[in-house]
Protein backbone atom coordinates (compact mmCIF):
# COMPACT_ATOMS: atom_id res chain seq x y z
CA UNK A 1 0.00 0.00 0.00
CA UNK A 2 1.67 3.40 -0.87
CA UNK A 3 1.92 6.49 1.46
CA UNK A 4 -1.27 7.91 -0.24
CA UNK A 5 -3.60 4.90 0.77
CA UNK A 6 -2.21 5.50 4.18
CA UNK A 7 -2.86 9.53 4.05
CA UNK A 8 -6.61 8.52 2.88
CA UNK A 9 -7.38 6.33 5.15
CA UNK A 10 -6.13 8.80 7.88
CA UNK A 11 -8.38 11.39 6.50
CA UNK A 12 -11.06 8.94 6.12
CA UNK A 13 -10.96 8.00 9.75
CA UNK A 14 -10.55 11.37 10.91
CA UNK A 15 -13.09 13.09 9.06
CA UNK A 16 -15.90 10.23 9.21
CA UNK A 17 -14.95 9.96 13.08
CA UNK A 18 -14.55 13.82 13.99
CA UNK A 19 -18.09 14.02 11.60
CA UNK A 20 -19.97 11.44 14.16
CA UNK A 21 -18.47 12.79 17.27
CA UNK A 22 -20.59 16.00 16.36
CA UNK A 23 -23.77 13.52 16.96
CA UNK A 24 -22.26 11.48 19.79
CA UNK A 25 -21.21 14.58 21.88
CA UNK A 26 -24.29 16.04 22.93
CA UNK A 27 -26.13 12.81 23.74
CA UNK A 28 -23.00 11.85 26.24
CA UNK A 29 -24.05 14.94 27.27
CA UNK A 30 -26.98 14.40 28.48
CA UNK A 31 -26.43 11.25 30.21
CA UNK A 32 -24.15 12.77 32.25
CA UNK A 33 -26.69 15.48 33.45
CA UNK A 34 -29.03 12.15 34.20
CA UNK A 35 -31.00 12.64 30.80
CA UNK A 36 -31.36 8.79 29.63
CA UNK A 37 -34.50 9.50 27.47
CA UNK A 38 -33.93 7.56 24.07
CA UNK A 39 -35.73 5.83 21.86
CA UNK A 40 -36.17 1.81 21.69
CA UNK A 41 -35.75 0.71 18.01
CA UNK A 42 -34.32 -2.66 18.80
CA UNK A 43 -35.75 -3.22 22.17
CA UNK A 44 -33.48 -3.30 24.76
CA UNK A 45 -34.62 0.21 26.71
CA UNK A 46 -34.36 3.44 26.04
CA UNK A 47 -31.22 3.87 28.73
CA UNK A 48 -29.53 1.16 26.86
CA UNK A 49 -30.08 2.20 23.48
CA UNK A 50 -28.44 5.57 24.27
CA UNK A 51 -25.64 4.14 26.06
CA UNK A 52 -24.77 1.83 23.29
CA UNK A 53 -25.14 4.76 20.67
CA UNK A 54 -22.82 6.97 22.75
CA UNK A 55 -20.19 4.08 22.48
CA UNK A 56 -21.38 3.68 18.67
CA UNK A 57 -21.33 7.63 17.92
CA UNK A 58 -18.30 8.95 20.66
CA UNK A 59 -15.98 6.36 22.37
CA UNK A 60 -15.42 4.10 19.12
CA UNK A 61 -15.24 6.95 16.71
CA UNK A 62 -11.99 8.74 19.00
CA UNK A 63 -10.68 5.06 18.95
CA UNK A 64 -10.89 5.36 14.95
CA UNK A 65 -9.49 8.92 15.49
CA UNK A 66 -6.36 7.41 16.90
CA UNK A 67 -6.06 4.42 15.44
CA UNK A 68 -6.41 1.90 18.21
CA UNK A 69 -8.28 -1.25 17.51
CA UNK A 70 -9.70 0.62 14.91
CA UNK A 71 -11.14 -2.52 12.66
CA UNK A 72 -13.41 -3.73 15.87
CA UNK A 73 -14.16 0.05 17.07
CA UNK A 74 -15.39 0.80 13.60
CA UNK A 75 -18.12 -2.43 14.14
CA UNK A 76 -20.11 -0.54 16.41
CA UNK A 77 -19.77 2.71 14.47
CA UNK A 78 -21.44 1.26 11.57
CA UNK A 79 -23.94 -1.00 13.40
CA UNK A 80 -25.15 2.00 14.93
CA UNK A 81 -25.02 4.14 11.53
CA UNK A 82 -27.65 1.22 9.53
CA UNK A 83 -29.54 0.89 12.90
CA UNK A 84 -30.31 4.80 12.22
CA UNK A 85 -30.59 4.28 8.51
CA UNK A 86 -32.98 0.80 8.22
CA UNK A 87 -34.62 1.07 11.63
CA UNK A 88 -34.85 4.53 13.28
CA UNK A 89 -35.43 6.26 9.85
CA UNK A 90 -37.02 2.90 7.94
CA UNK A 91 -40.27 4.92 6.86
CA UNK A 92 -38.70 7.94 5.73
CA UNK A 93 -37.17 9.83 2.82
CA UNK A 94 -34.25 8.50 1.10
CA UNK A 95 -32.73 11.61 2.21
CA UNK A 96 -33.42 11.25 5.92
CA UNK A 97 -31.40 8.24 5.60
CA UNK A 98 -28.11 9.30 3.30
CA UNK A 99 -26.16 10.62 6.34
CA UNK A 100 -26.58 7.49 8.59
CA UNK A 101 -25.71 5.71 5.45
CA UNK A 102 -22.69 7.37 4.00
CA UNK A 103 -21.24 7.45 7.77
CA UNK A 104 -22.82 3.41 7.76
CA UNK A 105 -20.59 2.64 4.77
CA UNK A 106 -17.43 4.92 5.59
CA UNK A 107 -16.77 2.87 8.66
CA UNK A 108 -17.62 -0.44 6.59
CA UNK A 109 -14.47 0.59 4.92
CA UNK A 110 -12.61 1.14 7.98
CA UNK A 111 -13.46 -2.45 9.37
CA UNK A 112 -12.52 -4.13 6.61
CA UNK A 113 -9.15 -2.36 5.19
CA UNK A 114 -8.43 -0.84 8.95
CA UNK A 115 -6.61 1.86 10.32
CA UNK A 116 -3.12 2.01 8.00
CA UNK A 117 0.51 2.70 8.87
CA UNK A 118 -0.68 6.85 10.52
CA UNK A 119 -2.10 5.24 13.87
CA UNK A 120 -1.73 3.68 16.70
CA UNK A 121 -2.42 -0.17 15.58
CA UNK A 122 0.72 0.13 13.53
CA UNK A 123 3.02 1.77 15.79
Amino acid sequence: MTSTHHLGLLVLRISASGLMLVHGIPKLLEVLQGDFGFGDPIGVGATLTKILAIIGEVICPLLIIIGFKTRLAAIPAMITMFVAAFIVHADDPFANKEKALLFGFAFLVIALVGAGKFSVDKK
